[in-house]
């Protein structure tokens, strides 16, 4: 049935325009008219376009707030990170991501690129179902009303010529081969997912390898860790004598459908390929912050022709308007000046769902999907402020109404699908690390 919405104010493709009327049926946009006559339902404060978390690991949220001690570093979250991937199964897997997704619904977020590497059991075995991890993830999504892209990740090594260690098999699926029989054994079911792939990183699937995951993921979304530490350029130097994005270019995995997540540190000529390619970058600036992996070249890249986006990572923070502040905020550092974005480049970053596979997403136009997002313009941190710079002012605690391909998912602040996501995830994250 066609529903109408009547916005106080929306960001459309030219701007924030006053007075619009929204027209929705069978989940896509039919109009949108501004300075129309008040009628429908009211959206009131600044209503934007859905944003998408083009990088998730579901599973890192549970490490929110219980990664720092011996001051926090990469090593005590890594053991962490590992420890927690040992204790998870299908079944806790699922009600995990089911408030993991819930809470990204509530921040604003209507797609999520996962990209999953737990794939069998502790000890590195098949479960009855090769993909019942996936599949969980899948379950979890449609229940909290978010879009999927899930993106099943090759992971074979245990870095540049070591095996896997313990911690690490389940990850595994012997070799390249292998991976892409259990891949093309999955079928996820819903207009909700679509199925992906990911190459972990150059560390993670040697260099034969890639080919066959970039021939198999060929017309479809392929994610790549890249260059997220120098240890990882610099091993690589050794192992290879190219960079980690030379790799990646000359085993065929770059290209338009290619999205390399964190390219924190990566050249000038590594930035030139990535172009070249039409390869995307994707930035975690509140991951890559909590981790200490330094502020990557965003302005650069851009400049040299690389599309942005953003995802959150390890979910140390949920909050896309954090992910587009930190954006230009740490460009700003690294740079010793200001305006080094636009309010349109970080808000396009932020909505960039093509980077998940997800064509006609992400703008309030005619024929879009009628995924909208209602922010308050008069909470303690937005009021007073321009609605063109509201995204600069406002975090995920402002977002008051969400609609997912035209389905309300969130309104006044409150999720209707998942009941109380808080004690959800309370409870389930106890569970985990109690270990009962």
């Amino acid at each position: 049935m066609p529903v109408t919405y009547w916005c106080e104010r929306a960001w459309l493709p030219g701007g924030v325009a006053r007075a619009v009327r929204l027209g929705v049926a069978e989940g896509r946009l039919t109009e949108v008219t501004p300075d129309a006559p008040r009628t429908g339902t009211v959206l009131s404060g600044l209503v934007l376009p859905g944003f998408a978390n083009a990088h998730s690991h579901a599973f890192h949220r549970a490490l929110r707030g219980r990664t720092h001690h011996d001051r926090g570093t990469f090593w005590t979250w890594r053991e962490r990170m590992y420890a927690l991937a040992g204790r998870l199964d299908p079944d806790s897997y699922y009600r995990l991501a089911r408030g993991v997704y819930a809470e990204l619904v509530l921040a604003g977020y209507t797609s999520v690129g996962e990209f999953h590497y737990l794939h069998h059991d502790p000890l590195g075995r098949p479960y009855a179902d090769p993909n019942a991890m996936g599949a969980a993830l899948v379950a979890a999504a449609a229940d909290a009303g978010i879009r999927l892209t899930l993106l099943d990740t090759c992971y074979l090594t245990g870095g540049f010529g070591r095996d896997l260690d313990e911690h690490q098999v389940r990850f595994g699926d012997g070799d390249a081969e292998g991976w892409v029989r259990r891949v093309e054994a999955f079928r996820p079911e819903g207009g909700h997912v679509r199925l992906g792939a990911a190459v972990h990183s150059v560390r993670a699937v040697p260099v034969w390898a890639l080919p066959v995951v970039a021939g198999w993921a060929r017309g479809k979304p392929l994610h790549v860790h890249l260059s997220e530490q120098r240890a990882e350029n610099e091993e690589c130097l050794r192992h290879h004598g190219r960079s980690p994005t030379a790799v990646l270019s000359d085993a065929g995995v770059l290209g338009p459908d290619t999205v390399a997540v964190h390219a924190t540190h990566v050249g000038e000529s590594d930035r030139s390929a990535l172009a070249r390619s039409g390869t995307r970058a994707c930035f975690c600036p509140t991951t890559e912050r909590d981790l200490g992996d330094g502020i990557g070249p965003a302005r650069a890249l851009h400049d040299a022709g690389v599309r942005l986006c953003l995802g959150s990572d390890s979910h140390a923070v949920v909050d896309p308007f954090a992910e587009l502040q930190a954006l230009e905020l740490d460009e700003r550092l690294a740079a010793q000046s200001r305006g080094r974005f636009t309010p349109a480049e970080l808000l396009a970053a932020a909505t960039d769902h093509r980077a998940l596979g997800w064509t006609g997403v992400g703008e309030l136009v005619p024929g879009a999907a009628a995924d909208l997002v209602g922010v308050d313009l008069s909470s303690v941190r937005t009021a007073g402020t321009e609605p063109g710079g509201a995204p600069m002012a406002a975090t995920a605690a402002d977002v008051r109404d969400v609609l997912v391909a035209g389905r309300e998912v969130v309104r006044g602040g409150e999720h209707l699908l998942v009941e109380r996501p808080a004690a959800v995830l309370a409870e389930e994250i106890g569970r985990l690390w109690s270990g009962t």
